[in-house]
């Protein structure tokens, strides 16, 4: 069996589609796999570092106004689309996924002009405008959120997956993740953190947390801020008058590189991008959210909110956000521990430990229709 996948532009939409192409290979003996992705992109680097087949396309996004780019954008795509088929005539694929950027558009295109089946795979609650177009074209769609489902006007090619969660993620044991950390298992642990880069309005509040519960019996915190935030925010500490090195409770680290042990939490303040998302339900994890802002079409904010409206979440918009408040959401939650287990239960209710088996029955059903 051969396998397209297709997913560019940020981790969120690379990470998903390196989960399914491992899921392929699990599921079909000697399936074989080729990345399609731009040169330019994050893709072209990680993927050949996972060491799979990797062609490149044009592509671009067009922008949400009348403007010249938008020409050139249209002129990139017509050629992504042409490379592309041409690259998919060659390869000849029995199914071809996408899970999201700019790039997906042209391969999807491309195999259904071509009548292969075609797989897309939404990670927001809010879809993209590539996939929400694409949709009219692919054979079947599979979705991380139920709220995203209303947004596809052909529902009865919808199925609600969830996103592939690392396989080592779901292995995590909290009591070996506790002792690696150091922390006392009979604390509190809070996890703070606001991606691989850091999120600055996330470490202006986490002073003032960390300020607060410095030193307090109740739990343990484990704040990291970022690669680039990190000599910023223990500046700002400095300026605050606290040293998180002397505090006996607080581990202040750039960035996390074995996220198992950091999701031994209790509770964790984050933005809310759907690969942290997934994972936090997966394993059950309430959490404080902040939205990033800037991310397209508000669509974190739209995860966020699908989240709270099932209780197992709370949401302080970025403009909000102050340390004050923050410190106040995570008394009331330190305080009331049925609130906080019913956060936790309402987690792990909506999460989707599976996701990958099902994105794969997807494909199984479209294999079996084309008859192979």
């Amino acid at each position: 069996m051969r396998f397209v996948v297709a997913g560019g532009g940020t981790g969120g939409h690379i990470y998903p589609a390196l989960a399914i192409a491992k899921g392929l290979k699990d599921r079909y003996n000697g399936a074989e796999i080729l990345y399609m992705g731009t040169a330019g992109g994050m893709e072209s680097d990680i993927v050949l570092k996972e060491g799979l087949p990797f062609r490149s396309i044009a592509a671009a996004g067009l922008e949400r106004k009348i403007s010249l780019r938008n020409l050139a954008a249209v002129w990139q795509a017509w050629q992504g689309l042409r490379q592309a088929g041409k690259i998919i005539s060659s390869y000849k694929p029995d199914v071809v996924i996408g899970t999201g950027g700019f790039v997906c558009g042209p391969v999807i295109l491309a195999a259904a002009i071509r009548r292969i089946p075609t797989l897309i795979h939404e990670q927001n609650a809010l879809p993209g405008i590539t996939n929400r177009i694409l949709s009219r074209f692919a054979s079947s769609i599979a979705v991380t959120f139920a709220d995203s489902v209303r947004y596809f006007p052909r529902r009865e090619k919808v199925k609600l997956t969830g996103l592939p969660v690392r396989p080592e993620i779901l292995q995590a044991d909290k009591s070996s993740g506790l002792k690696r950390l150091g922390f006392d298992e009979s604390r509190f642990f809070l996890f703070s953190f606001g991606g691989s880069r850091g999120a600055r309005t996330i470490n202006k509040a986490m002073v003032e947390v960390l300020k607060t519960f410095a030193e307090d019996p109740r739990l343990n915190i484990l704040h990291a801020t970022g690669t680039a935030g990190y000599q910023e925010f223990l500046a700002d500490c400095a300026a605050s008058g606290i040293d998180p090195a002397k505090a006996s409770n607080i581990k202040v680290v750039p960035y996390i590189y074995d996220m198992r042990d950091a999701l031994a939490a209790d509770l964790v303040v984050s933005r809310a991008g759907a690969a942290t998302l997934a994972e936090l339900t997966a394993l059950g994890i309430p959490s404080i959210l902040i939205p990033y802002p800037y991310a397209s079409e508000n669509h974190q904010e739209f995860n966020a909110r699908a989240l709270e409206k099932e209780g197992a979440a709370l949401v302080v918009l970025d403009g909000q956000l102050s340390g004050a408040l923050l410190c106040a959401r995570i008394n009331e939650l330190l305080g009331d521990r049925a609130r906080l287990s019913a956060m936790s239960a309402a987690s792990k209710s909506i999460g989707r430990r599976m996701a990958l088996a099902d994105i794969i029955e997807c494909v199984d059903e479209l294999v079996k229709q084309s008859g192979k």
